[in-house]
């Protein structure tokens, strides 16, 4: 009877995790799209990619997960270029993309 309600409560926690983990990647998602429109590029294959996850501290000291995420843009159309945009738990901390060319 233990196992089956270990269990049960394993799954859930994973299950509030999954749900969490995608409101962040969907944040995460309108923030680069909304980035690269401002910056004139376009973003590429529409998606954001989890690169890593791990814990850090908060300027408060309180440990939340840090993700980041990559993506590709283009400026030209002809090349695609590499960004990336780092969270701290909701808190987006910044959107770094490779050096471009111009139109």
């Amino acid at each position: 009877m233990f196992v089956h309600l270990s269990l049960i409560v394993l799954l859930i926690l994973v299950g509030l995790y999954w749900s969490g983990a995608q409101a962040v990647k969907e944040r995460a998602q309108t923030a680069v799209e909304k980035h690269c429109q401002a910056m004139e590029v376009q973003m590429l294959d529409g998606y954001v990619a989890l690169k890593y996850w791990g814990l850090r501290r908060n300027e408060s000291g309180v440990f939340k997960i840090a993700r980041t995420f990559g993506f590709e843009f283009s400026a030209t159309g002809a090349e695609r270029y590499n960004g990336r945009i780092m969270l701290l738990g909701q808190k987006i901390e910044r959107i770094e993309m490779e050096p471009y060319r111009l139109k």
